[in-house]
């Protein structure tokens, strides 16, 4: 299986860490990217269009986070996903249980699932695995 690269949009630092230690441990991905808001995923992405450089693969999103949560990362992935060569899957995790958050995870064809926090190695090889 080849290594994919995966990004972690997420406002907290700690989170951040052991998460990208149980990235690493999973041996799963050969590139990890971390950004705290969408704000900075999303001009990384126009950045890596306008540059021909390495889209993400998969990108674990928080909802919950300062300058662009979640949701309107979606929105504004969503404006520039024709442009993308290739599909990009995300997965929500969070610490909400809102039932809201979890269906409205739903109305996006990008979005493959909808995890709790703290994400598993066990998470992350399902991820991995799913094409």
């Amino acid at each position: 299986m080849t290594k994919k690269a995966i990004w972690i949009v997420d406002d907290d630092a700690i989170y951040q860490i052991i998460v990208n230690k149980i990235i690493q441990r999973s041996e799963m991905f050969s590139v990890i990217s971390s950004f705290k808001n969408g704000k900075e995923a999303i001009d990384d992405l126009y950045n890596a269009l306008e540059n021909n450089a390495n889209l993400p693969d998969i990108i674990l999103l928080d909802i919950n986070m300062p300058l662009m949560d979640g949701w309107e990362f979606m929105e504004e992935m969503g404006l520039i996903k024709p442009k993308f060569p290739k599909e990009i899957v995300v997965y929500i995790v969070s610490s909400s249980i809102a039932v809201e958050d979890k269906s409205k995870s739903k109305s996006y064809e990008n979005i493959l699932g909808y995890l709790s926090k703290p994400v598993t190695v066990n998470d992350l090889v399902l991820i991995a695995s799913n094409d």
